[in-house]
């Protein structure tokens, strides 16, 4: 198996956010990867870059899609055990 490269270490790392606690991070927090403020900027824009389904709020650096969850509100709710803090796409 060969390495993961820091686009699937970020893409890891939103995702487990995500099922965690139901809010995608800021790439502020992508310093968890050992990256700079400016790098996980750029590297939050290079994975919904790849063609990943999801996207970011127009003209902002802020997750509002992360397939298959939602960052904001929509009709669609997704409960588990009793909780519901989730969002889908």
């Amino acid at each position: 198996m060969s390495n993961p490269t820091v686009l699937d270490k970020t893409f890891h790392v939103i995702m487990k956010r995500m099922v965690e606690t139901g809010q995608a991070p800021f790439y502020t927090e992508l310093a968890a990867l050992g990256l700079s403020v400016e790098e996980g900027r750029k590297i939050l824009h290079d994975l919904f870059s790849s063609g990943i389904p999801g996207w970011l709020y127009p003209q902002t650096d802020l997750i509002v899609s992360f397939a298959p969850f939602n960052n904001l509100p929509t009709q669609y709710r997704i409960t588990i055990d009793g909780q519901q803090k989730w969002f889908g796409q």
